[in-house]
């Protein structure tokens, strides 16, 4: 589907839905007593992160170090005001410093999804958010919704459509798990709070311009998405008209067993972009005896991925998670990291058991691979958007464990700590396992 016709497709969606779809006589009555009319929170995170000694006989550009430590902050505003019935804009003013280690290099499941793939010792302030929701309540029963960062309090149709567009995270909205998708409050490894084969639009920091669409019936959502690729791979800057794109379809099911809430969503996307196939940099560099270069190959062509994700209450203090995905392997990585397969899973337990029920203890894993193709490139020299030791003479597969303990110290503050283990980092079976430890201190109101 080309953009022209998915965009067209998205105005007469919305025109007929707005026109056709009248809102339930629940949410009609009680919107005017709970609906807020704007609203301002804030917040503010700290992360620390140090690598242990490890076993390092060599490095290149994208290694990780033994012996290092770095830090990162950010303060963070959410602005909201309601425009009209349904219709809220949200502007999120953000000032960052720091770096991640190495400078967020070194490990594909990267270990803090505090830091940027850009970093600087000084404070320095970008809109990171920007964007128009519209709400359109469908026939049927009504839910409260609690005021939030980027939701304004008040009341909603279970059945509806709700359409975003403007400057925002993928994230917001495809491939959200309760338990493992917010560095600010539960894990921190790139590979656990998203799917590592992901490679979801974005510029460096994490955001992109686009739409989506979602429609929520019953026990089911379908959502679609159209976003802007950035101009290079992992670059900075987006691309002008949406010439390098992004297509998401996603299919959620929410579900009980026994009384326990659940759900899984299938992912599925499309980046149509200028990406060099790998073998063709590597033949390129054989021919000429030039360094590998993947920039001297790219040409206009798509990279397609699949994963499923699920999450499950098991008690009353305990959640799991699990994820599983796919992407194409020839082709390099655009936008998130060097992941062509991933599987993750893990623990989210509440402190109830302990007396302590605003605390958090998490446990996870993830197993992240590549293609040949990938390891043939890396092997050559080549240079990932996270990894790349210079050489890779015996690949295998990164392996990641990660646990966090997380403490309410005072009401709106949490103090956590973080260990990971990194096994085989950047594939490569010659360097490692590193320990990663963490400290970060969130507040938010």
């Amino acid at each position: 589907m080309s953009p022209g016709v998915l965009i067209r497709y998205l105005h007469v969606a919305f025109a007929v839905a707005f026109l056709t779809c009248a809102p339930s006589d629940a949410v009609r009555a009680s919107d005017a007593a709970h609906a807020e009319s704007h609203a301002i929170h804030g917040q503010l995170t700290f992360v620390e992160q140090w690598t242990s000694g490890f076993n390092a006989p060599y490095g290149g550009p994208n290694s990780l170090s033994p012996n290092a430590a770095q830090e990162t902050a950010d303060i963070t505003l959410y602005l909201g005001a309601r425009l009209w019935r349904g219709a809220e804009v949200w502007a999120n003013p953000e000032i960052d410093q720091g770096f991640g280690l190495d400078d967020t290099l070194g490990v594909a499941g990267f270990p803090s999804g505090e830091a940027y793939k850009v970093g600087r010792s000084h404070p320095y302030l970008r809109l990171q958010r920007l964007f128009l929701r519209q709400s359109i309540d469908l026939p049927g029963a009504a839910e409260s919704l609690a005021g939030a960062a980027n939701q304004l309090g008040g009341n909603r149709a279970v059945n509806r459509l709700v359409f975003t567009a403007g400057k925002f995270g993928v994230g917001d909205v495809f491939d959200v798990n309760q338990y493992a998708h917010d560095p600010r409050g539960d894990f921190l490894n790139w590979s656990v709070i998203d799917a590592g084969s992901f490679d979801y639009a974005a510029d460096a920091w994490g955001y992109t311009a686009g739409a989506a669409v979602e429609w929520y019936q019953g026990a089911w959502t379908l959502r679609a998405g159209f976003f802007d690729l950035s101009d290079i791979p992992n670059g900075e800057h987006l691309e002008p008209g949406f010439h390098e794109y992004q297509g998401i379809l996603e299919v959620e099911k929410r579900h009980l067993i026994g009384t326990r809430p659940g759900k899984w969503a299938i992912t599925v996307f499309d980046s149509r972009g200028r990406m060099g196939l790998l073998d063709d940099a590597v033949q390129l560099a054989s021919n000429t005896g030039a360094p590998v270069d993947i920039a001297a190959v790219r040409r206009f062509r798509s990279r397609l991925g699949l994963h499923l994700n699920v999450e499950q209450q098991i008690s009353d203090s305990v959640g799991m998670f699990a994820r599983v995905g796919k992407a194409a392997g020839a082709v390099e990585a655009y936008e998130f990291t060097d992941i062509d397969r991933t599987l993750s899973g893990g623990l989210s337990v509440n402190g109830i058991g302990w007396k302590r029920d605003a605390d958090t203890l998490g446990i996870a894993a993830a197993i992240n691979g590549v293609s040949a193709a990938r390891q043939r490139y890396l092997a050559a020299g080549g240079l990932g958007i996270l990894v790349g030791d210079g050489r890779l003479p015996h690949p295998g597969l990164e392996q990641i464990l990660e646990t966090y303990y997380e403490a309410t110290i005072l009401l709106g503050v949490q103090l956590s700590v973080d260990y990971q283990w990194i096994g085989h980092p950047a594939y490569n079976r010659d360097r490692g396992p590193a320990s990663v430890f963490g400290l970060r201190i969130h507040a938010q109101f």
